[in-house]
């Protein structure tokens, strides 16, 4: 597996993974309908950083780290991860995750929070603390799942 940032070239391949996990609405709260021009501004240009997993030469995932907040919040970032299906149970996110918490620190970061966690991706969520996040919070109906309606969600946080 090689994990590297990712370029114009990668577009395709970045846009397929984000269409098929956002399409499903049970663990991002972006719009299932999302336009390709909209997911790779969302994903690709406006984080400040954004790279790709590759296995074989193929792109089957991809993460981005953005700061959470202005200012006097800059210190913390948040990251968003996703894999193709084909690529699922792989270890993918547990490297892309490994990858990330490196890369933050590098780029100056001093944690780590995730917003917006579904409480039923519990596969993410056994990774997450396995990566020592913590949940710091639920939000009770805060995601609106696709075929369960209104779930809690969690906030994710992790010093570096």
């Amino acid at each position: 597996m090689n994990i590297r940032l990712v370029t114009s070239d990668d577009h395709d391949a970045v846009w397929d993974i984000f269409h098929e996990v956002v399409a499903t609405g049970d663990t991002y709260a972006y719009a299932p309908e999302t336009p390709k021009a909209d997911a790779l501004r969302l994903w690709v240009e406006t984080p400040r950083a954004t790279y790709v997993a590759e296995v074989e030469g193929e792109v089957l995932g991809t993460y981005f780290i953005k700061t959470n907040q202005p200012s006097q919040g800059a210190h913390v970032c948040n990251a968003g991860y996703m894999v193709s299906s084909r690529a699922r149970r792989l270890g993918l996110g547990k490297s892309m995750c490994g990858h990330s918490l490196i890369s933050a620190k590098q780029l100056g970061y001093h944690a780590m929070q995730y917003n917006l966690v579904a409480a039923t991706n519990e596969g993410a969520i056994r990774l997450w603390k396995r990566m020592g996040f913590s949940v710091v919070g639920t939000l009770p109906e805060a995601f609106r799942h696709a075929r369960l309606g209104f779930v809690d969600a969690l906030v994710m946080y992790r010093l570096l």
